[in-house]
């Protein structure tokens, strides 16, 4: 039990009493707040909230054993960083469509097995956007002429390393961005069982 606290109260969900936009910049990102009423009767005014768009991410994996990567400019760091396959899920898209389209749209790959890796809220508290990892098994290279395009802002770079290799990335800080981060930890995870046998990558 938390110490001083009444965890009947405690673990309760909050109330949304009213909520307003602030910022509205679709279909990229919304802010606003919210009224909300606690679980002991409590009521926070000003509760801020952020809205960006759900995401694919995917972690692919060729016969070889190898992880596709990119590397490219990201503003947000502010630096060229590597970075996994991955991008915004479309109005009425599934998100495993979205992970096979972007994976086929950034890398020139495509994956005969797939996996869900989970879905995860960005944020805990303010709520942001949904991240949707995968594992994509058996990738292989179907665009060999190199005409991939992300449709974003930036030049990429596709390029493939082994898990291991991968990991030491993401130790060394080549890798900057969460959502790379935690998928391909996940992926590590999904894959461990067979860390001895002769799938391991």
């Amino acid at each position: 039990m938390l110490r001083g606290f009444d965890t009947t109260d405690v673990l309760r969900p909050w109330k949304v009493l009213a909520r307003r936009v602030l910022l509205s910049r679709p279909p990229w990102i919304e802010v606003g707040d919210e009224q909300v009423e606690l679980p002991d009767g409590r009521v926070i005014e000003d509760f801020p909230w952020i809205r960006t768009r759900d995401f694919a991410i995917v972690v692919a994996i060729t016969p070889q054993q190898q992880v596709v990567l990119e590397r490219s400019y990201k503003h947000g760091p502010r630096r060229v960083a590597v970075a996994l396959p991955a991008g915004y899920t479309e109005h009425g898209e599934q998100p495993i469509d979205t992970a096979r389209r972007e994976l086929r749209e950034e890398t020139g790959y495509e994956a005969n097995e797939w996996r869900s890796l989970g879905s995860f809220t960005v944020d805990g508290n303010y709520g942001v956007c949904v991240e949707h990892a995968f594992l994509a098994l058996d990738a292989r290279r179907i665009d060999t002429a190199g005409t991939t395009s992300s449709g974003d802002l930036e030049e990429i770079e596709v390029f493939t390393v082994s898990l291991r290799e991968a990991l030491a990335m993401l130790d060394a800080g080549e890798i900057v961005q969460l959502s790379s981060a935690s998928a391909l930890a996940l992926a590590a995870l999904a894959v461990r069982p067979s860390a001895s046998g002769s799938r391991a990558p």
